[in-house]
């Protein structure tokens, strides 16, 4: 029996949230949605191992806002895939959960309606029926790990997760990532240091028990087998990039000494393209060169990108905002998206598979 003298003194409210398994028995997987997302997983950890040549592209928006213009863009990016499936297997990024230094929207699943009524049981199910759409057009997913209850509700749709800079120094993010079913890629810190992605991946090959929830929304210990399919992303750090092959090959000879795979993704946005979506690209140009030049070690990228370029500021009327423009990080547009994957294409497909 709770005593509220010395409990709960700064909490205002607790509200009982759907459990797991209703809301997948309201939104079910269908064959073909699961079809996609183990392919999804598969391939990734296929490119992992070094059986696939291609490199993995998680491209999409820094944030989904709009499920309408993620719908759009899905359609145009599954085309794409089409397109460059001989070298590039493409994955959207959809990505349901901000991280935040201090205070603001926090994403989707948290805000759905971006008015702060926190209507979060509305986001997981806004959430989990736009995986469901997209992952039944074929598209396999990838979005960042950030609250360690959500996976239970989301990771059955997900092929690839990413664990942010903030949070690859958590204990928590590395116990959940532990448990995941799919390939996780640790970004360095915020410093630009690989000491915390490298702990990390020591950390999540192994087997943890820690505390969670199941499928009945009960609080539970949870026991994980280890993830094997853990690696790093350089995302740059204290407005310094880290994409360039001096510090790949540092990379490497980092992941050599701690007895871990030289498998490294880039992040073409954040601190190594200084925010600017322009220089996107760029980075692009640079890791397909190096590619060109004998890097195996390179094994995807991440590119945040969207319908429309750049980004804009969050209005008190959600219905006053620029379709298709991030409302967080600015992005490049489809129409540049498009051309530098597809010159991507063609100047490694005769490259990827002598790797």
């Amino acid at each position: 029996m709770s005593d509220n003298r010395v409990e709960n003194l700064n909490i205002e409210s607790n509200t009982v949230l759907v459990t797991p398994d209703q809301l997948k028995t309201k939104l079910p997987l269908s064959e073909s949605a699961t079809a996609t997302v183990m392919e999804g997983r598969q391939v990734i950890k296929n490119i992992l191992k070094g059986e696939d040549k291609r490199l993995f592209v998680v491209v999409g928006p820094c944030s989904i806002h709009d499920t309408k213009a993620a719908i759009e863009y899905g359609q145009k990016l599954k085309q794409l895939a089409a397109q460059v499936q001989d070298t590039l297997y493409l994955v959207m990024r959809v990505y349901f959960e901000k991280p935040r230094t201090t205070v603001g929207w926090k994403g989707l699943i948290n805000d759905p309606h971006m008015n702060d009524s926190f209507e979060i049981e509305e986001g997981l199910h806004i959430g989990r029926e736009l995986l469901i759409q997209l992952s039944e057009a074929g598209l396999p997913l990838a979005t960042e790990a950030l609250d360690p209850i959500s996976p239970q509700y989301l990771q059955d749709l997900i092929s690839w997760s990413a664990i942010g800079a903030r949070t690859t120094e958590s204990q928590t993010h590395r116990e959940m990532s532990s448990g995941l079913s799919g390939a996780v890629g640790f970004k360095n810190g915020t410093d630009g240091g690989l000491t915390v992605a490298i702990n990390a991946l020591e950390s999540v090959s192994h087997p943890h028990n820690f505390l969670g929830i199941n499928e009945e929304g009960q609080c539970s210990i949870v026991r994980t087998k280890g993830n094997k399919y853990g690696h790093v992303v350089l995302r740059g750090g204290n407005g310094k990039p880290n994409y360039d092959s001096v510090n790949v090959a540092v990379c490497e000879q980092t992941l050599d000494k701690a007895g871990l795979k030289k498998n490294v993704m880039i992040d073409c946005s954040h601190a190594n393209s200084n925010k600017d979506p322009a220089l996107q690209p760029l980075v692009m140009e640079n890791v397909t060169n190096q590619i060109i030049d004998g890097n195996k070690s390179i094994i995807g990228l991440m590119v945040e990108s969207n319908l429309g370029w750049g980004n804009q500021k969050m209005t008190a009327d959600p219905s006053d905002l620029q379709y298709g423009v991030s409302i967080t990080d600015a992005c490049i547009d489809w129409d540049t998206t498009e051309k530098t994957l597809l010159d991507m294409h063609n100047k490694l497909k005769v490259v990827l598979p002598t790797r």
